[in-house]
């Protein structure tokens, strides 16, 4: 199929989910990046006793708290 017939399809409200590949798909800018950092003992500290008081782990802590941080307006 080409795409001007898959868009007469889509655009017709047809179900084209059954012809896209899904095991391909991507999230722009949601892939993840390892990334290492050091942190001073209190603030681990600080993080666990947060991921514990919140049922999470560390990461999600660390993750939550820089997106927050980036999220403000500047």
């Amino acid at each position: 199929m080409n795409a001007d017939e898959f868009d007469k399809k889509f655009d017709g409200s047809e179900d084209v989910l059954h012809y896209l590949d899904s095991s391909k798909a991507r999230r722009p800018l949601h892939e993840h990046k390892r990334v290492n950092d050091d942190f001073p003992l209190w603030m681990i500290q600080l993080m666990d006793k947060e991921a514990k008081r919140s049922g999470v782990p560390r990461q999600s802590v660390i993750r939550s708290g820089i997106a927050e941080q980036l999220q403000k307006p500047s």
